[in-house]
């Protein structure tokens, strides 16, 4: 018997994992995001999935309404070759911040720290942040 069942394209697999990445940054429902589209939930996990793949119109519709450039489902995709050699430079920040994002901890803490309107703050709480991570390293 022949597997007739089609794969999907790793760049589809990636750019639905960045849908979902930045719809649970926002704390944005499947079907949320799907009312604002005029689709089902469901459609909304195949595109998550990389089973169904966006369409351009669709992609800069989403793009909108999770308050992001279109580039920004592309960020280090598969095959995806930066512009300039980086050498010895750290690899791209972005497969760490998919991690941070993907743990609940991380997911809360984003969460929160955006709904602080005052830049002052927020850099203090970077700054603590930091401090603690100081301390725990020296520990």
């Amino acid at each position: 018997m022949i597997e007739n069942k089609k794969k999907p394209n790793p760049i589809d697999i990636h750019v639905g994992s960045r849908i979902r990445l930045r719809r649970t940054m926002l704390g944005m429902s499947q079907e949320k995001l799907g009312e604002s589209l005029g689709i089902t939930f469901q459609q909304i996990q195949k595109y998550e999935k990389g089973t169904n793949r966006v369409g351009a119109s669709r992609l800069q519709n989403i793009s909108n309404i999770l308050t992001v450039p279109v580039s920004f489902f592309f960020e280090d995709a598969p095959g995806d070759q930066p512009s300039n050699a980086t050498g010895m430079a750290e690899a791209s920040s972005s497969n760490y911040v998919v991690d941070f994002l993907s743990s609940s901890e991380g997911l809360q803490l984003n969460r929160a720290f955006v709904k602080i309107g005052d830049a002052k703050v927020r850099r203090k709480i970077v700054d603590l942040v930091k401090a603690l991570a100081a301390e725990a390293d020296s520990e």
